[in-house]
């Protein structure tokens, strides 16, 4: 399974870093062998600058990528979301969706897969409607939209930009990379901040639970 982390100037280092974190570091992985890469896709090879300051060099161009079943696209949030340089990008990650490869968006990416026709047909979630529908002419897919943190339909999560936990807990059930008990009392654990979901999350990772 490979995950690609679309990586662009300017881009929101905060809207993905528990998903980057927990992916990165296995730590919760009901498999910690299994055959998983987390890869930075670029839309060129040359190294982008995220806006927190970090220097992000990528390890594969969008071009290069070819998805294989499991395999996941995450768009982070950024800045020239409405920029003629993305426009490859999105249009990938429409043309994956269509094919039923997964892709996941958050805050401005999820602005521009509206405005490339990408969310037309699933349920899906933004920043905001309205914005949505000002921005993206081509936007048909209002009656899909819901006001949630985050929205999962089939292959496609999209989330707020306000959302990074939520938008997480998506992905990773997604993916399918850690046990079910184990997203849960993550998620629960950080939402909450009760002491309870620790210990739910220690044992979550015993063996044979």
């Amino acid at each position: 399974m490979r995950v690609y982390l679309v990586v662009v100037d300017t881009m929101a280092d905060w809207e993905v870093g528990y998903l980057t974190a927990e992916l990165h570091s296995r730590r919760f992985f009901a498999n910690p062998l299994a055959d998983f890469q987390l890869l930075k896709a670029g839309i060129t090879a040359a190294e982008v600058t995220s806006m927190g300051g970090m220097p992000l060099r990528p390890d594969v161009t969008v071009g290069e990528i070819r998805m294989e079943r499991g395999d996941l696209l995450v768009l982070p949030g950024a800045e020239v979301w409405d920029q003629p340089q993305v426009l490859p990008v999105l249009e990938f990650a429409r043309d994956a969706i269509a094919a039923g490869h997964n892709v996941a968006a958050i805050c401005g990416a999820t602005m521009g897969l509206a405005s490339v026709g990408a969310l037309d047909a699933l349920a899906h979630t933004s920043n905001d409607l309205g914005a949505l529908r000002d921005t993206c002419p081509l936007y048909r897919g209002e009656a899909l939209y819901r006001q949630q943190p985050a929205v999962r339909d089939g292959n496609l999560v999209t989330a707020s930009g306000l959302a990074p936990l939520e938008f997480s807990y998506e992905v990773l059930k997604l993916l399918g990379v850690w046990r079910e008990e184990t997203v849960e009392a993550w998620y629960q654990l950080h939402r909450t901040r009760e002491e309870r979901w620790y210990h739910v999350l220690v044992a979550s990772m015993a063996p044979g639970s």
